[in-house]
């Protein structure tokens, strides 16, 4: 399990992260808002262990942050306020658990390892075609057992790609699904990250273009011989 700690006092942060590591539960530390924004933008966590008073932006901000990026991680706020409304605006924030300090570490162990059992429970399947194995949950993916490093939004594009099961997704649905509300509809940058994943990705081209339409995932690519789709 890895875990970010959003914590600005100093002696706080280290205990937590060296009392979790002594339970064999990774953590890192950020002491703002933009530092976990930062981390969290390149690093993949389990978990994250939220205070909500840090310097900007504030613990709430990241908090709508995660819940906004969509990838379910579960949230614990870490906080002095311990006054119910002040809980009740947390979890109405997207928190999943609520701990007020002070506290026992024991207590946050056992609270992050249910956090992790019940995420692992609802965990995503394993999406499987054309020797691609990828894994929305470890957020990974493998090329004929080959793993392959990919951009956020390189994977982005892949997991929309591999989810339609070899069935053609125009670029304007990528672009919906893929990019956020501001995206520039007639931006080419479809084009340019699909052209980058096939590069990624390796030869037979396992994305094919359909002239007009859009792209797909061909099942045959991964066959030897095949010279997969075309470049786009």
């Amino acid at each position: 399990m890895r875990v970010l700690v959003v914590e600005d006092e100093p002696f706080m942060a280290e205990a937590i992260r060296d009392g979790l590591r002594l339970e064999a539960i990774a953590a890192d530390i950020a002491a703002d808002g933009e530092t976990a924004l930062e981390l969290l933008s390149i690093n993949s966590y389990d978990l994250a262990v939220l205070d909500r008073d840090i310097p900007a932006p504030s613990g709430d901000e990241v908090a709508a942050s995660i819940v906004a990026s969509g990838g379910g991680m579960p949230i614990l706020m870490l906080t002095a306020a311990d006054r119910l409304d002040d809980k009740a605006s947390g979890f109405g924030l997207g928190a999943d658990d609520y701990l007020t300090k002070p506290f026992e570490l024991q207590e946050l162990v056992l609270r992050l390892r249910a956090l992790d059992r019940r995420r692992a429970h609802n965990r995503p399947p394993v999406h499987e075609i054309a020797g691609l194995r990828l894994d929305p949950f470890r957020r990974e993916v493998y090329r004929d057992g080959r793993y392959v490093a990919l951009t956020r939004k390189q994977f982005a594009v892949l997991e929309v790609l591999v989810a339609a099961e070899g069935g053609v997704v125009s670029a304007e649905e990528l672009l919906e699904r893929a990019w956020d509300a501001n995206a520039d509809p007639f931006t080419n940058a479809v084009r340019i990250t699909v052209s980058a994943l096939r590069k990624r990705l390796g030869e037979p081209w396992v994305i094919a273009t359909v002239p007009g339409v859009g792209y797909r995932v061909d099942p045959e690519a991964s066959a030897p011989g095949s010279s997969g789709g075309a470049r786009g």
